[in-house]
């Protein structure tokens, strides 16, 4: 039975995988390393996040001179007074002595009348015009302090511009390399299948026993769910990618590009001297270190020194307000003034108040900082350095991959003439053809090894070399 029907299966299962593993590249978009890093930095979401954040710092810099800006503010009232009684009787009593007045000069009785309660005397309106300018030595501090709190943000973008462009290189040559070893897995299963068959026509024609028959075509139909399941498996590398990128997950992605890495020779001690002081993450700390700086300044100049108040106001008011014209000048009074204040908080002065305590806190920041500072020299030295043994030790096992695979090469190439033979069994033949697939898979790694580590020290020290051709 198997001997009439494994032909037709075998011939079956190969369509269904070629149709399973066929790849549509019509509406595919096709990203080289340079093109997926530029998209990924105009499109990034997390890049869009800081961007925004980055706005929010530019804008309080920008514009941080507002705090001496004048306040200026204005307001109109109409108001109702309950009670006038006090108001009226004090207008009485101004027509009673009126009239005794003209009573004694004249000799006759006054002729001005009291004051009769109406409704439009409960009404008066108010207008208001103030402008005040408050100013403190401290304001300049804390100009300064938004323009470095600005620099830091703009350094902590760069930063974070920086490590996407290095993951996504990092992932799209780690995508080449998956790709490549899918490439490998299924010329193997091509080349399991051309070897079933083959080994069905020998069986057909009593040049081998059925057993070694069965063996070929199982070692094809056990190959073919391990490929199946990396090309799952890259698919859903490809969505991450998608993702990182600012693009649909699910979007079709085509790679362009090959795992080929210049080789540069370095020195670590000429890279520190040379870009260490450029690292961003020392920028960082320099920006924030500065932050601080301007922030204890204008704490320790709002303690020590006065502030300075002008205020002025424009207060016109009117009266009986239904009863009188508002156009009318005589009608209204002036009730604004003109004051210059002189204040300085002497509680701040004393070393256990709050103000004295914030300052402090400033102090032991900086001192943090500056440890910090001092640690990341040191680190940034130890980590170049254990880079600069990596790309070394990836160089060397490169070369050592490449005459492993010319060897591994002959090994398998005499085995398939022996086994075309009849004189090498599968199993041996497999172990070669395995050894061979491991050496350039090796190969592959260790020039993704050697292109992670160039990336790695370009992140570290902030500077360009040109990992790849």
């Amino acid at each position: 039975m198997i001997r009439r029907t494994a032909p037709a299966i075998i011939a079956l299962c190969f369509m269904a995988q070629t149709a399973i593993f066929a790849q549509d590249t019509e509406h595919s978009v096709t990203f080289t390393v340079d093109k997926a890093v530029e998209y990924a930095l105009a499109n990034s979401h997390t890049l869009k996040s800081a961007d925004i954040d980055l706005e929010i710092k530019q804008r309080a810099a920008q514009y941080s001179w507002n705090a001496l800006v004048p306040t200026i503010k204005t307001s109109g009232t109409l108001s109702r007074q309950n009670d006038i009684d006090s108001t009226i009787e004090s207008a009485n009593a101004s027509v009673q002595m009126a009239n005794a007045i003209a009573y004694l000069t004249t000799g006759r009785p006054g002729t001005t009348k009291k004051t009769k309660e109406t409704e439009s005397m409960h009404w008066a309106g108010v207008g208001n015009v103030g402008i005040s300018w408050n100013f403190s030595l401290a304001y300049i501090e804390q100009i300064q302090a938004a323009k470095a709190d600005y620099e830091t943000g703009r350094i902590s973008l760069e930063q974070s511009r920086k490590e996407t462009e290095t993951n996504v290189k990092k992932l799209f040559y780690g995508l080449l390399l998956q790709q490549e070893n899918i490439k490998l897995q299924k010329e193997s299963l091509e080349i399991a299948r051309r070897r079933s068959v083959q080994s069905r026509t020998n069986w057909d024609n009593g040049v081998i026993p059925e057993l070694s028959y069965l063996q070929a075509y199982i070692a094809y139909e056990n190959k073919r769910p391990e490929v199946a399941d990396a090309e799952r498996t890259f698919k859903q590398q490809l969505d991450t990618f998608a993702f990182i990128l600012g693009l649909p997950v699910g979007t079709d992605i085509a790679l362009k590009g090959s795992i080929e890495p210049n080789y540069v020779e370095f020195d670590a001690d000429h890279l520190i001297a040379e870009y260490g002081n450029a690292t961003l993450d020392l920028q960082s700390l320099n920006a924030t270190k500065a932050n601080l700086e301007h922030n204890l300044k204008a704490l320790n100049l709002s303690s020590y020194t006065p502030a300075l108040a002008l205020n002025w106001s424009w207060q016109p008011m009117i009266t009986d307000a239904f009863n009188k014209s508002w156009t009318d000048t005589d009608n209204w009074n002036d009730g604004g003034s003109f004051s210059a204040t002189i204040a300085w908080e002497l509680t701040n002065l004393f070393p256990f108040s709050k103000n004295r305590q914030q300052a402090q806190d400033l102090k032991d920041n900086i001192r943090k900082i500056d440890v910090s500072l001092n640690t990341l020299k040191e680190n940034q030295r130890l980590e170049v350095k254990k880079s600069i043994d990596a790309l070394k030790t990836a160089r060397d096992q490169i070369d050592a991959m490449d005459r492993n695979i010319k060897l591994a090469q002959r090994s398998y190439d005499m085995a398939e003439t022996s086994y075309q033979a009849g004189t090498t069994e599968l199993l041996e033949l497999r172990d070669t053809e395995t050894q061979l697939n491991q050496a350039k898979l090796g190969l592959l790694n260790q020039k993704y090894n050697y292109i992670s580590a160039l990336l790695d020290l370009e992140q570290a020290l902030n500077m360009r070399i040109g990992e790849t051709r």
